[in-house]
């Protein structure tokens, strides 16, 4: 069974709508989705992250990652929407066999209008499937910045835009067009 290990955003919690929606959409397909709240969201209900949570939220996710394969779970994939996607694929890029791939929904490229401040150093090492999820309105890059950064992963890449979508996705509207590209893609 695969195993998809979901986290949030900067400014959400594992109950954001978008990842109930993606549970409840993978479900029905046999994928066991646990929807997890970064150690910085645990320490505090509200507020951004600071920059020295980070380091945390990668030992978090990386336990998280443990605990699923130590209840039996056979194909593990981490993935999340903004900076809990970032902070996936950065713990990935050291740990390259910790998990068989990455779901990034709306990967934070550069802080809205800052192009010049690119959060791509870790990408090249990325070296297991990695699916982006991308809003064609996203402040934190745009589509043609996503694929261009996608060429930076040697691992395969396949990129799933949303038309008209910003940051959020749509909240819960395309849950239904995600789950079944992940689907398609984990095979």
């Amino acid at each position: 069974m695969t195993t998809l290990i979901l986290t949030h955003g900067a400014g959400g919690n594992r109950n954001m709508p978008l990842l109930i929606a993606l549970q409840d959409a993978l479900t029905p397909h046999k994928i066991d989705v646990i929807r997890y709240d970064l150690p910085f969201r645990q320490e505090r209900p509200h507020g951004p992250p600071r920059p020295g949570d980070a380091a945390r939220d990668q030992a978090g996710l990386r336990e998280a990652v443990l605990k699923a394969r130590a209840a039996g779970a056979d194909s593990v994939w981490l993935g999340g929407q903004s900076y809990g996607g970032r902070q996936s694929s950065m713990l990935v890029a050291e740990e390259p066999d910790l998990v068989y791939g990455l779901l990034l929904l709306s990967y934070p490229l550069h802080p809205p209008g800052k192009r010049d401040q690119l959060r791509t150093a870790h990408l090249p090492k990325l070296t297991i499937p990695v699916l982006f999820v991308h809003g064609s309105k996203d402040p934190f890059g745009s589509l043609e910045e996503i694929r261009s950064a996608m060429t930076l992963i040697p691992g395969r890449t396949e990129l799933l835009p949303i038309e008209n979508a910003g940051h959020d996705l749509g909240k819960n509207k395309h849950a239904a067009a995600i789950a079944q590209e992940f689907i398609e893609f984990v095979k």
